[in-house]
C-alpha cells in the first residue's frame, strides 16, 4: 500500500454517526435544521510528493493549542476536543437592564477527530506539522529506503 487512507474503526459511536448521516441524506437537510447539528469534519487534500506526502487539513476558526496530532499504529489522528457549554451555563452579554437571552444560537465549538492509516513506507518519526491561517500541514516523510533510487548500470568489457 502506498497511499494516505482513510481510516474507519467499526465502534458503536461511529456506526450511529452513520446511521445519523445516512438519515439525513435520506430525508434531506430541512431549513430548520440548525448549521451547528451536523457533523463538523474538516475537508482534507494530500498529495505525494516524490519524498514525502503532505496532508493539508482546513480548519477554520480552530486555534493550534486545540488540535492534536498523533500516529499510534500506523493510523494518523487529526482532533480536538472542545466541550460544549450547555445554554444554560452559558451567560450572553447582557443589556441595560442585565437581562439577556439567545434569540437565534449558531455559533459553536466543534469537536472532531479524522483517522488516515498511513502507508508502509512513511516515516512515523518524521513528521512535521504547521498551523497558519486556519490550514494545518502535516509534512511526512518517506522512509529512506522507500525513496526512488537510480542504480547506474555499468558496462562489462570483458
Amino acid at each position: 500500500m502506498k497511499a494516505v487512507t482513510l481510516y474507519r474503526p467499526l465502534t458503536i459511536e461511529k456506526a450511529l454517526e452513520d446511521f445519523d448521516r445516512y438519515m439525513d441524506s435520506f430525508f434531506g437537510e430541512s431549513p430548520l435544521t440548525p448549521a451547528y447539528k451536523a457533523n463538523f469534519l474538516p475537508a482534507v487534500d494530500i498529495r505525494e510528493n516524490e519524498g514525502s506526502y503532505e496532508l493539508e487539513a482546513e480548519l477554520p476558526g480552530f486555534d493550534e493549542k486545540n488540535i492534536q496530532v498523533h500516529v499510534d499504529g500506523g493510523v494518523l489522528t487529526i482532533e480536538s476536543r472542545q466541550e460544549e457549554e450547555s445554554d444554560r451555563n452559558v451567560s450572553p452579554k447582557k443589556d441595560k437592564n442585565g437581562e439577556s437571552k439567545y434569540l437565534i444560537r449558531e455559533r459553536r465549538n466543534a469537536s472532531f477527530s479524522r483517522a488516515f492509516k498511513l502507508p508502509e513506507n512513511a516515516d512515523a518519526n518524521a513528521i512535521n506539522a504547521v498551523f497558519k491561517n486556519g490550514i494545518l500541514i502535516l509534512d511526512i516523510k518517506k522512509s529512506p529506503e522507500a525513496r526512488k533510487k537510480v542504480i547506474e548500470i555499468g558496462v562489462n568489457r570483458g
